[in-house]
């Protein structure tokens, strides 16, 4: 019989297996994170954390300090940019429902730092950056990853379960054999982020802010030094085209005029898919985050989810180390699949539909519902517990 080590596996660095590893830290249960890149990577992925999401990392003492290099959106709005009507929802309205009644604009990589840092010498939390797993099996009793380290060295680990915490391309998931269901979207996303402080020339610009244009959409994120504008190719523009810096610059100057060029600090492409694998766990195999589950950023709910599906499942694995069965991971698919599946996945698919519709009827005729919700306080009320992932967290907690 196969000798397997007491000890979790997890594949994946970012902020969903981090948060993962940093929760078994503290139960006190082994584990050893594996990760390609050689540390945590500075790249501007996502940007929101949601107040539950806060919450949850204030029990650790994570919240403040991702708050003090964050910057607090207290609302945020949709915007029609040729009239600067806006309908605008002011989350203070669930401050009986949170400690943290806003939208914190924060790099996630400032949370693997945080994270990565708290678990420098851990007891019992083994963090391997630079180490790329390449292959992956399981047998009755536990699991096997085969990679190489960083010198170049083929290595092999043994535990008693494999996270699958690395992204839409995960390793993890393919061996797994589920079907990742759903559909690619057809537009391409260019990220633009630059210095250019557009609050001195949009009047009334929230932190988060989701825009009609003539033809076309736009959003504008702020950080604490830039914004971050997601922008899109104009009908009939491929995206080798829109990323020609002249027509970077265009799209720029036509939501904010300026005389000189914008200073761009990160342009990147990017598709955008909503999917959802079939069940999170097969046999001692599990996934948590992205791995699992993706889908348009449109409302910031990704990372999000994937650090709650980090609490869900450490708090099963705690469960199973003080002697519950193996199968009570089953119940971590129950409580989060249908969570992703119809709060994450279906808001941000809307959200995604709603910025992308190009008829002005029909855009005139969500507008005018945005403002009577915005403009309500219980209709304002109900929709912000939703959209603010207060209301998927409460219904998983019902599910046994």
């Amino acid at each position: 019989m196969a000798r397997y080590e007491n000890q979790v596996l997890i594949v994946g660095g970012g902020p969903v297996g981090l948060t993962l590893a940093y929760r078994l830290e503290t139960f006190g249960i082994p584990c050893v994170l594996f990760e390609a890149e050689s540390e945590p990577t500075d790249d501007l992925r996502a940007s929101t954390f949601h107040p539950p999401t806060l919450d949850m990392l204030d029990e650790y003492g994570l919240a403040q300090p991702l708050v003090d290099q964050g910057l607090k959106a207290p609302h945020w709005q949709i915007r029609i940019h040729e009239t600067g009507e806006l309908a605008l929802f002011d989350l203070s309205v669930l401050k009986n429902d949170t400690a943290h009644p806003y939208r914190l604009q924060c790099e996630q990589f400032r949370l693997c730092r945080l994270l990565a840092e708290r678990l420098q010498g851990a007891a019992h939390a083994d963090l391997r950056f630079g180490w790329k797993v390449e292959s992956v099996e399981q047998g009755d009793d536990g699991v096997r990853v085969r990679g190489v380290d960083p010198q170049g060295r083929v290595f092999e680990e043994t535990g008693r379960f494999l996270v699958g915490a690395d992204g839409a391309r995960s390793i993890v998931r393919k061996s797994m054999a589920l079907d990742f269901e759903g559909k690619t979207y057809p537009e391409t996303t260019v990220l633009a982020t630059t210095t250019h402080r557009f609050e001195e020339q949009l009047p009334g610009l929230s932190n988060v802010n989701y825009v009609w244009r003539e033809g076309g959409t736009f959003s504008l994120l702020r950080l604490r030094d830039k914004w971050r504008c997601s922008l899109y190719p104009d009908e009939g523009e491929t995206i080798e085209q829109v990323m020609e810096p002249e027509r970077i610059e265009r799209k720029l100057q036509a939501i904010a005029p300026k005389d000189g060029p914008y200073d761009i600090v990160d342009l990147r492409p990017y598709r955008v898919h909503m999917r959802i694998v079939s069940d999170y766990r097969a046999g001692r195999f599990i996934l948590a985050g992205d791995a699992a589950h993706v889908n348009s950023p449109s409302g910031g709910m990704g990372m999000n989810g994937g650090v709650h599906d980090a609490f869900n499942l450490s708090a099963t694995l705690k469960e199973i180390w003080a002697g519950a069965s193996v199968d009570l991971l089953d119940r971590y698919t129950r409580q989060r699949r249908p969570i992703a599946a119809d709060e994450i996945l279906v808001q941000a698919d809307a959200n995604r539909a709603r910025m992308q519709e190009r008829s002005w009827d029909k855009r005139r005729e969500m507008f005018a519902d945005l403002q009577k919700v915005a403009s309500d306080p219980k209709l304002s009320y109900e929709r912000l517990l939703k959209s603010s992932m207060i209301v998927g967290l409460r219904r998983a907690a019902e599910i046994a």
